[in-house]
């Protein structure tokens, strides 16, 4: 199907079979509004230029994205003028449906600076059983409970994810991160703030220049590092590979199994390190660093910060 645009035309009635189209327009306010049949197991992409993204999951087999623009003081025409240059594109091709914009910056109009800026968000319902592959240059994203993949990015705002069944992946330069519970591998990086991941059944990867780390029940492997934070992680089954917490702004604190398999590596230059584990050491004891083997050994687990105390705490 050829992609549906959104432009001069933009009052005129879509004619694409697989799709029903509306606007209403209230003063400083528009709502462009898409509507796709599409079965449970496709995917959603988006693409656009600026604006929040909210993903949502509901009964049916269809796609409907409703495009918000709102400008306190804009004329009707004035918010025309402005979704005409943002270049909405909508389409679908099997089970994938599109969107995109392409802000016509040849127009030489500098509507995304300063105060011109208006504000625009993307609501969109998926089937509970969609993939969603959501880039935004400008606003933040967040998803709820679905039963997919689901990979984000952003430039400008915060990630939120509710229940995910399938695996997470989620990058942005401007926010936090949160994740809740998640049936698969979590992987996602911020270069402004913390990160907080629920229950998760698969391995676990994060990283943060600004923020702390929580995770609160891990089954998998884990990698977390934080420039400017504390971390906080509870894991519930021994680790199968090499596991590493590094921070170089706060302490760590560590709850694993109480028949934990694992070599500990733990060192900080700023506190103290300690552990509820039965642990043998040779030689002399170092506050600041411990080498031991816990039941037997197993998978490294590796401990550093520069800026706090670490403890290995027991399950009860």
């Amino acid at each position: 199907m050829r992609p549906s645009k959104v432009g001069k035309g933009i009052r005129a009635a879509a004619t694409a079979a697989l799709m029903l189209a509306a606007v209403a327009a209230f003063g400083g306010q528009e709502t462009v509004t898409r509507t796709f049949s599409a079965e449970a197991g496709g995917s959603l992409v988006v693409d656009i230029d600026m604006g929040r993204i909210e993903v949502v999951s509901g009964p049916g087999s269809e796609v409907r994205i409703d495009a918000e623009f709102r400008k306190e003081g804009w004329s009707d025409s004035r918010i025309h003028e402005f979704i005409d240059d943002f270049g909405l594109e909508f389409s679908q091709s099997g089970g994938v449906v599109t969107v995109r914009s392409d802000y016509g910056q040849e127009n030489g109009k500098s509507w995304f600076s300063g105060n011109r800026r208006p504000n625009v968000r993307f609501r969109i319902q998926v089937p509970a059983v969609f993939n969603a592959t959501l880039r935004t240059s400008g606003g933040s994203v967040s998803v709820g409970d679905l039963q997919g993949r689901v990979d984000a990015k952003t430039s400008g705002g915060g990630l939120e994810f509710g229940s995910i069944r399938g695996t997470v992946n989620g990058r942005t330069s401007g926010g936090s991160v949160t994740v809740g519970d998640c049936g698969g591998d979590v992987d996602v990086q911020t270069s402004g703030g913390g990160i907080r991941v629920g229950q998760t059944e698969g391995n676990v990867r994060v990283r943060t220049s600004g923020g702390s780390i929580t995770l609160e029940s891990v089954s998998g492997d884990v990698t977390a590092k934080t420039s400017g934070g504390s971390i906080h992680a509870v894991l519930t089954r021994n680790p199968t590979a090499d596991c590493l917490f590094e921070t170089s702004g706060g302490g760590i604190t560590v709850t694993a199994p109480a028949d934990l398999k694992a070599d500990i590596d733990a060192s900080t230059s700023g506190g103290r390190v300690s552990t509820g584990f039965p642990v043998t050491v040779t030689g002399e004891m170092d506050p600041h660093r411990l080498s031991a083997r816990i039941n037997g050994g197993g998978p490294r687990m590796i401990l550093r910060t520069s800026g706090g105390g670490i403890r290995l705490e027991r399950a009860p």
